[in-house]
């Protein structure tokens, strides 16, 4: 399975909270999983970090890669294909780092591994 993860799900992994759910974990862990980040990610961690929303215990340009590489976990960069599918997406809700989410799952064939619900509103495969 080729596997993206939420921003949530991400942090949670990396910091060890309680957060993640049993199939989440055993997804993750899984060697047979293709485990990626999307870019688009790394880019709200940022501006998360810098509106003083998201407090991490080092600054995001160290945090996300240095974290990927630990836990074995592959950027996913943000394509313009991707992008454009944005324009055929319903809209349950607005959050713009979700919908990106969704749009390159869609385009890459890969399953979201989010407890967002919102994201289970859209067409696309989710785990949790």
């Amino acid at each position: 399975m080729r596997l993206l993860l939420d921003t949530c799900t991400f942090l949670w992994i990396v910091t060890g909270d309680d957060s993640l759910s049993e199939a989440a974990k055993e997804a993750f862990v899984d060697p047979a999983n293709e485990v990626y980040l999307s870019v688009v990610s790394a880019w709200e961690i940022a501006v998360k970090t810098a509106l003083g929303k998201l407090e991490l215990a080092a600054r995001p340009d160290r945090l996300v890669p240095e974290q990927r590489a630990a836990h074995q976990i592959e950027s996913l960069p943000l394509t313009e294909r991707a992008v454009l599918l944005l324009g055929r997406l319903p809209t349950p809700h607005r959050d713009p780092f979700d919908r990106m989410l969704v749009c390159q799952a869609l385009d890459e064939r890969l399953t979201i591994l989010t407890p967002d619900q919102h994201i289970s509103a859209y067409p696309v495969n989710v785990l949790w």
